[in-house]
Parts: C-alpha cells; sequence; structure tokens
C-alpha cells in the first residue's frame, strides 16, 4: 500500500532571492473514495476519488457531457515549475481519450498525449509548439512529466518527457521548446478529455514550484 496522499516535503530558500521551492509528492490512497478533497481544485469536468489497482486515483468521468475536464494541485509558482504523474485510460471502439499535464495556470505551457494523432504536443492556449510521434499503449499505466525553466530575458524552456509504468525516465525529453512571453505564474493543472467514452485516472503526482517566499 503507497504512503499517504499530500506530503509537503520541502521548501528551501534559494540565495538572493524572494523565492522558496516546494516540493509535493501526492496520491490518493489516504483519501476517500468520491468527492475530491481541498487539496484538488477542479476547474471544469467530472473529476472524483476512486478506486483504482488496488488503491485510489483522481478520476475524470467521461459523464454525460463531454467537455476537457481540468483541475490543479499545489501552490501558485512564481518561476520554474515542475509536473510528474501516472496516467491510465482506455481506448473504446476507434474512439481515443487525450490527456496532459501543464504548469503556470491556465495560460501556460501544456504537455498532451494525444491518441488519435498517434502523438506528443506541447501547446499553450491554441498555438501548437511542437510535436512528435508517440505510441501510447491503451489500459497501461504511463509516466508523464513536464519541466519549464527560466532562461535568459523573456526565455524559458520547455521539456517534456513520457515513459512506460515501472521503467526509469529517459535522460532525454521527447520534446524539448523554446516558450517566451510567459508570466511564469500559476498551478499546476491536470487535463483530460474522455472522447473514448471511459475513465481517466491520475496517481502518483510530483510538483515543484519556485513560490513567492513567505514574509
Amino acid at each position: 500500500m503507497k504512503k499517504a496522499l499530500v506530503c509537503l516535503l520541502a521548501a528551501a530558500a534559494l540565495p538572493a532571492t524572494a523565492q522558496e521551492v516546494k516540493k509535493f509528492d501526492i496520491n490518493c490512497d489516504a483519501w476517500t473514495a468520491g468527492e475530491v478533497p481541498a487539496e484538488v481544485f477542479v476547474l471544469d469536468g467530472k473529476v472524483s476519488i476512486a478506486d483504482k489497482d488496488g488503491g485510489k486515483a483522481i478520476m475524470i468521468d467521461p459523464g454525460t457531457e463531454l467537455v476537457e475536464a481540468s483541475a490543479q494541485l499545489g501552490d501558485s509558482a512564481a518561476g520554474n515549475a515542475v509536473i510528474q504523474a501516472r496516467v491510465f485510460a482506455s481506448k473504446k471502439g476507434r474512439s481515443s481519450p487525450r490527456f496532459g499535464i501543464s504548469v503556470h495556470g491556465m495560460n501556460g505551457p501544456r504537455l498532451y498525449v494525444n491518441p488519435a494523432k498517434k502523438q506528443i504536443e506541447l501547446v499553450r492556449g491554441d498555438q501548437s509548439l511542437a510535436t512528435a510521434p508517440f505510441a501510447w499503449t491503451s489500459d497501461a499505466w504511463l509516466n508523464v512529466r513536464l519541466e519549464v525553466t527560466k532562461g535568459e530575458g523573456d526565455k524559458w524552456t520547455a521539456k517534456a518527457f513520457a515513459w512506460p509504468d515501472k521503467a526509469e525516465k529517459p535522460a532525454e525529453p521527447v520534446l524539448k521548446q523554446e516558450v517566451t512571453g510567459l508570466k511564469g505564474q500559476g498551478k499546476c493543472t491536470l487535463w483530460a478529455t474522455p472522447y473514448s467514452n471511459t475513465p481517466i485516472y491520475f496517481d502518483d503526482l510530483h510538483i515543484e514550484v519556485e513560490a513567492a517566499a513567505a514574509k
């Protein structure tokens, strides 16, 4: 059995800045199946806590109306941000789901796995930043990770990783893209559209954000 739900691992001050790094490891086993706890802020869609593979997970339910579900976790970033999650989804007939993770709120970079297009994508709003071919496996856990870090001036670097459950995280990202015009603010977000009318599950999240230091 996994350890308890949301754990604030560290908040270490960065020298010569007014920021601190906050890290969260999140799994759902200590939560009760049903409505999401206060740590999960649902923006849209039907989101709940459900039993999955002997534990608990955040479940996106297709419900009766197809929408892109979204939910936020952790503290709001004020700089660099990282989110990692395990995701389980299923296809049905010729229909496949789409799911992803993002940083910096609603307008930050998003990492999507898009099985219908057989690709993985970095997007921001309606703009496609980068894509790569990707072979998704239905009914299997998949690890996804998005890292967005500040560079010089207005430049940020987004790195996307994806790898099978139980495997080692790859050394090189599947996608890497320079992004400009980011505010670098906002929470990490889960995204899922159940086009296949089957549930999508998120578990074992890891979040790191540079946040404004407490005064």
